[in-house]
C-alpha cells in the first residue's frame, strides 16, 4: 500500500477516535454566566490531553491494521474473489 493510502487511513481512524473521546471528562456545570455562551458548553474541555489519547489510541489501533495488511491477513481483493 503507497504512503497516501496509509496516511488516509491513519487520519480517517484518527477522527474515528477523536469524536469518540470528545464527551468523554466533561464538566458541563457553568459557575459564571457569560451572555451569549451556550450553557452547555463545557468549562474546560481538555482538549490537549484528548489530542493526545487519540493521537496514543490511533497509532496502536494503525500499527495492528497495517500488520494485518502487510501480512495479508486482510486483504481486501482476495476477500472480493
Amino acid at each position: 500500500m503507497s504512503g497516501t493510502g496509509l496516511a488516509i487511513i491513519y487520519v480517517i481512524i484518527w477522527w474515528i477516535i477523536f469524536f469518540a473521546i470528545l464527551p468523554i471528562d466533561v464538566n458541563r456545570t457553568k459557575t459564571v454566566k457569560i451572555d451569549g455562551e451556550d450553557p452547555g458548553s463545557p468549562e474546560n474541555p481538555k482538549m490537549v490531553k484528548k489530542f493526545l489519547y487519540c493521537t496514543g489510541i490511533t497509532t496502536v489501533i494503525f500499527i495492528l491494521i497495517y500488520l494485518l495488511i502487510k501480512f495479508e491477513y486482510l486483504n481486501l481483493r482476495n476477500m472480493i474473489t
